[in-house]
């Protein structure tokens, strides 16, 4: 039996959308809004969560 990688699923927190880009409200000389990145701290910036491993007690 070969050995399975382990299961990923969407975060959570930010739904797959692990980075944003927030506006500061100023604007640089040619016109663009400056923004700043903020990443998510649950997924840490990847968007995927680990599916953790669960011990299940069976039997006596």
């Amino acid at each position: 039996m070969m050995p399975q990688p382990p299961a990923t699923r969407v975060c959570s927190h930010c739904d797959g959308f692990p980075v944003v880009h927030v506006t500061t409200g100023s604007v640089t000389p040619d016109g663009r809004r400056r923004t700043l990145p903020a990443s998510c701290p649950a997924c840490k910036g990847t968007g995927t969560r680990t599916v953790t491993a669960v011990l299940v007690r069976a039997g006596k």
